[in-house]
């Protein structure tokens, strides 16, 4: 999933179902793939300058091989994969975004990589990797993931008088309410659609978004669990002057930040460096914190969103993909991509790496504690489809329904949805 902000979209039906039973035609140990080349799809914007260029080498140095790393676009992405993963000769390692991971399962199109997994990732985050599994079973390893956090003004928050960062939700309204009485600052620039940050308090809640009614997947959109999301995310945006009609992403919300008269956004670290390119002065204004929960022990539930790496069923050199994904997702270039985009650790032994991207080390606590995922079901890549019905449900909410009947609203559509899988 790209950065967090992209919809899983339907698995293209013409996927046929195959079985992970390709093989490498050589099994030799290091340098033994001498003069063969390895084909891995990444998305645009996925694989960090450095990351490539380190892993290219070592990979070489280590295989004799060569990789070539093939950048696709998200637009068609998942008509254009499936196709590729049904024919003889597909990508051998693919990127795969963590929440449409279970549909590529289902399909039968991944190799199993339970024993990979043991062997270099014994100490993931479970909240990593759990998206990276089907049935009980890994079809794939988590790359890079991230949550979703405080960024905030110093100027404005000193502005406002604000020396201590809130540990507790309270805390962070009273902190708005101070911008909102001391400066000419919107306290928080929050429009109506951030859907995943809504789904990250419905993780904190504890909430369902589907349950199992008649063997078939339904929405839970009018549980009460979801509802109490709802009403945190209604008192976080009363504090913004955001259109409670648009998501985060219709204006960027970074480049409203940049603006300099914002006092926080809640987003993905990464999200400085564009407030940066639109604003280069705004620089050393810009600070991070982990979004606080209703306790100062757990932080605000959180969505995990990003990308795993798969190896293709139907691939004809999966032990040479197996030596890739090794040396890939090894600490030292799992560290790399902490440091070098900001996206959060997995492990606790990249914590050193965090130190060096203050964005990936406020995400670090609740990833830990209180992150999740959207449904990992195949039928629910659907539901996000645009134009995403629950999106439609928080506008409604936010306008003055309640959310029992804006969820009964919307419901029939989110059954037709998951229905066509």
């Amino acid at each position: 999933m790209k950065r967090g902000l992209i919809a899983a979209t339907a698995v293209a039906g013409m996927l046929v179902s195959v079985a992970a039973c390709g093989s490498s035609d050589n099994k030799a140990g290091a340098d033994g793939y001498k003069g063969q080349k390895l084909t891995v799809w990444v998305m645009s914007g996925s694989n960090p300058a450095e990351w490539t260029k380190q892993v290219s080498a070592q990979f070489k140095k280590k295989t004799g091989a060569t990789v070539e790393f093939k950048v696709q676009q998200w637009n068609g992405i998942q008509q254009k994969l499936s196709t590729a993963l049904s024919e003889d000769t597909p990508p051998d390692v693919v990127e795969i975004g963590n929440t449409q991971t279970a549909a590529y399962a289902k399909a039968g199109a991944l190799a199993d990589l339970g024993d990979l997994k043991k062997d270099i990732g014994a100490d993931w985050n479970a909240s990593f990797n759990k998206a990276a599994m089907a049935d009980g079973k890994q079809y794939a390893l988590p790359w890079y993931a991230g949550n979703r956090v405080v960024m905030y003004n110093k100027k404005i928050w000193a502005e406002a008088g604000l020396k201590d960062l809130p540990q507790t939700r309270n805390q962070l309204f009273k902190a708005f309410d101070a911008i909102k009485k001391k400066t000419d600052a919107e306290p928080l620039y929050l429009p109506g659609q951030n859907w995943y940050f809504f789904d990250g308090l419905t993780i904190g809640t504890g909430a369902d978004l589907v349950k199992k009614s008649g063997g078939k997947w339904v929405s839970n959109l009018g549980d009460p669990k979801v509802s109490k999301a709802m009403d945190i995310y209604k008192q976080y945006q009363a504090f913004s002057d955001a259109p409670k009609n648009k998501d985060e992403a219709t204006p960027q919300q970074a480049e409203v930040f940049a603006k300099g008269r914002t006092g926080a956004v809640i987003a993905m670290g990464y999200e400085a460096k564009t407030a940066i390119a639109a604003n280069p002065k705004i620089k050393d204004d810009i600070g991070f914190f982990t979004i606080p929960g209703e306790t100062a022990a757990k932080p605000e539930g959180v969505f995990l969103g990003g990308s795993n790496f798969a190896v293709a069923g139907m691939g004809k050199n999966q032990d040479l993909a197996k030596e890739f994904l090794r040396i890939a997702l090894s600490k030292k270039n799992d560290g790399q991509m902490v440091k070098e985009v900001g996206w959060t650790p997995k492990s606790p032994d990249l914590a050193d790496a965090a130190k060096g991207n203050p964005a990936a080390a406020a995400a670090a606590p609740a990833a830990e504690k209180s992150a999740g995922t959207t449904p990992l079901i195949p039928q629910w890549a659907a539901v996000e489809n645009v134009p995403n019905p629950i999106k439609n449900y928080m506008t409604a909410v936010l306008n003055g329904k309640t959310p029992a009947a804006a969820a009964k609203d919307i419901e029939s559509e989110i059954n037709a949805r998951l229905a066509k899988q």
